[in-house]
């Protein structure tokens, strides 16, 4: 299994520009519906996991430097929502919380999961499935 790649991740840096771009160019033409509202959301486990990653595999909370695995991610979704959609309103002036925004970073985390343990997943298929 090839070791993550953490900051050099293509999935990260694609989604870090795709990030920049809808933040500072497409929100100024486009006012609401989904890329105004929830397409940055999306971008949440693939932008922000892989420096939590490697963090935690600097401080040694991390043992390996595989994909991050479903429980890796589940944890950060679980805890970024709350944080985001719960707290984060109760205490942070003029935030509000948005179910939707949930919704959002799940999508991305379930799309993020299925890139990074694609190698492992045509690893175990025979090769005669192809």
């Amino acid at each position: 299994m090839r070791p993550f790649l953490y900051f050099r991740d293509p999935l990260f840096l694609i989604g870090c520009a795709a990030y920049a771009l809808n933040r500072f160019v497409v929100k100024h033409y486009i006012h609401r519906g989904f890329f105004h509202d929830h397409f940055n959301d999306c971008w949440l486990i693939p932008c922000a996991l892989p420096p939590v990653l490697w963090l935690h595999q600097r401080l040694g909370l991390r043992p390996h430097n595989a994909p991050p695995q479903f429980l890796e991610i589940f944890a950060h979704l679980i805890f970024w929502s709350l944080l985001f959609e719960w707290i984060g309103p109760k205490f942070v002036h003029g935030t509000t919380s948005d179910p939707m925004d949930v919704v959002a970073y799940f999508t991305g985390g379930l799309i993020a999961w299925i890139w990074w343990q694609r190698d492992s997943w045509l690893k175990a298929r025979p090769a005669h499935e192809f």
